[in-house]
């Protein structure tokens, strides 16, 4: 493996991915900060926005079937997979939050103590997924293990199953803060409306998928655990 263009993808995965991630964030938890303003109606905006986040789904939900990962093995070497993932992601999720429309109409406002506590609960879900980053043993989102593991010569070690964190209390973390952060906007206009309705559908049907790879992956174990701990809701606490 050509070391140049191992760090190279490597930087490009961090580059794309970290920033796209960053102003998704952003995005989610202040609104929209669009690169360029159309001028559409509403109905457009909708179907416009629609698009936008029906790219990401098919893409990020896509890209980690076995099919597909199949598909590109015979074309990309393995050890560059999660890093091709991570910076195609980057791209197609920085999309969002740059060419997303706002739409003019206003459902809902919260101020005063409500607003505040709005904002409370969206930092408990940027707390939330910063935990459970921290608690996933093997979080590599940007694919540079593989490639330093590739370059050194070793076999990557396959991921471990380990419960520990917020994974004692829900199985997707990950997708429950999101959720969590989705619907603690104070200001709902139409289009945030759509897209809370639209990216809460995302998150249950993308749980659903990546469960099946995992029953695959850790088999009985996962098993066990799916019987213990909630898949989106932490209503009990796995011991």
């Amino acid at each position: 493996m050509n070391r140049l263009t191992a760090y190279s993808v490597i930087a490009l995965a961090y580059l794309f991915g970290g920033v796209a991630l960053l102003m998704f964030g952003w995005f989610v938890v202040a609104g929209p900060f669009p690169l360029v303003r159309f001028s559409m109606s509403n109905a457009q905006i909708v179907l416009w926005n629609g698009l936008l986040s029906l790219m990401f789904f098919v893409q990020h939900s896509g890209m980690v079937r076995r099919s597909f990962r199949g598909w590109l093995a015979r074309r990309v070497p393995e050890a560059f997979h999660a890093a091709s993932y991570a910076l195609a992601s980057g791209i197609v999720l920085a999309a969002v939050p740059l060419l997303w429309q706002p739409s003019q109409t206003v459902i809902a406002e919260a101020s005063g103590a409500l607003r505040w506590l709005l904002r409370g609960i969206a930092l408990f879900g940027v707390a939330g997924v910063v935990w459970g980053a921290m608690a996933f043993r093997d979080f590599d989102p940007f694919g540079r293990r593989p490639i330093r593991s590739r370059l050194a010569g070793r076999q990557c070690p396959p991921p471990s199953f380990v419960v520990c964190g917020p994974y004692r209390w829900v199985r997707h973390p990950f997708y429950f803060f999101t959720l969590v952060l989705l619907w603690a906007m104070p200001d709902l206009s139409l289009d945030r409306l759509f897209f809370n309705v639209l990216w809460s559908a995302w998150v249950v049907v993308g749980a659903y998928l990546e469960e099946r790879d995992l029953v695959e992956d850790f088999g009985e174990d996962y098993r066990h655990y799916q019987k213990t701990v909630p898949m989106l809701m932490p209503w009990k606490r796995h011991l």
